[in-house]
């Protein structure tokens, strides 16, 4: 279920102006009712001004009222009239602090899945071939400390993308001809 904008805002509102159960703004706001009961209580979100969905499209008043005449009902969310937009193709930023990891996770491509080009490694995880390369050939600045770690739990890319990555390349291995090479096995965790 889509959340409305500024959760806890929309719930500040939702408790000052409406006779809503703390159950029903929880289920609309995706928090949990003990949440919303420390809000009206005062302990949570004490600077937060309150946020109209009314006022802003996402619920309508008629709504609120039936809501507040019946318990057992729930608020609907509004469709948007917005277009959902998708990530546009291009470049992707990596935090300061993922930079780091990046080598690690090209090892671990590079180690997994070899069935991935070089151009598909870099746009996947953000980098260049030339540091693709120096991965590769053991020559990065910092290869001693590199241990190949996985880009979706360092949060280089996502699971779907690399899913839809390996695909892509399986699938051009078959029209050329070659094998395609079994799945990586299972990692064993480190701490057993």
């Amino acid at each position: 279920m889509a959340l409305p904008l500024m959760p806890k805002a929309t719930a500040v509102w939702l408790i000052d102006k409406t006779a809503l159960t703390f159950t029903q703004i929880a289920d609309f706001c995706g928090m949990h009712p003990l949440e919303v009961q420390a809000i009206a209580d005062g302990e949570v979100a004490a600077g937060i001004v309150g946020y109209d969905p009314v006022a802003n499209s996402q619920i309508t008043a008629e709504d609120i009222r039936r809501c507040e005449a019946d318990p057992e009902a729930r608020l609907r969310i509004l469709p948007s009239a917005l277009p959902v937009s998708k990530r546009s193709r291009g470049a992707r930023y990596t935090p300061v602090a993922k930079r780091n990891d990046r080598p690690d996770a090209i090892a671990f491509v590079l180690r997994n899945y070899p069935q991935l080009t070089e151009p598909q490694v870099s746009k996947l995880l953000g980098t260049t071939k030339e540091t693709i390369q120096k991965v590769r050939e053991r020559s990065h600045w910092n290869s001693a400390n590199i241990k190949p770690r996985d880009p979706v739990i360092l949060g280089l890319c996502s699971q779907t993308d690399l899913n839809a990555a390996v695909a892509s390349a399986n699938e051009r291995l078959v029209r050329e001809g070659h094998a395609v090479p079994p799945p990586p096995p299972p990692e064993a965790d480190e701490a057993a």
